[in-house]
């Protein structure tokens, strides 16, 4: 069995929500079309981001408001890397459903892309 992740996100914008994630991950993508975009994580997974549109199969469609069922989850070095990362998601104003906190599994906050996908960032913190 293969270890190698990829994540595909079916997303109205792939070159708006392309230019989110460059932000929200700081890392640049290596594809971007009309259609899709990809980003390779520095851990080697890959997050594709698939116009809604031009799925095949065709998927669902979105709710008007997503429930949150999910999220992406991401982790940073440090407590001080996730204020760093809130800030600067603040200051180009990503909507923030989660202030930094300190949870049971570790320091987080949790931000929306374009889309309504929730994007959690953390440093973990165990026992």
């Amino acid at each position: 069995m293969s270890a190698q992740t990829y994540i595909l996100l079916y997303v109205e914008n792939p070159t708006a929500s392309a230019a989110f994630y460059a932000l929200a991950l700081s890392v640049q993508p290596v594809e971007v079309s009309r259609t899709f975009a990809l980003f390779i994580l520095p851990d080697g997974c890959k997050l594709g981001l698939w116009s809604r549109h031009t799925v095949e199969p065709a998927a669902a469609p979105a709710p008007a408001v997503l429930s949150g069922g999910a999220e992406l989850a991401l982790t940073l070095p440090s407590r001080a890397a996730v204020d760093a990362r809130h800030a600067d998601w603040m200051a180009a104003g990503v909507e923030i459903a989660q202030a930094p906190v300190a949870l049971d599994f570790g320091y987080t906050f949790v931000g929306l892309d374009p889309d309504g996908h929730r994007l959690r960032m953390f440093v973990p913190e165990m026992g």
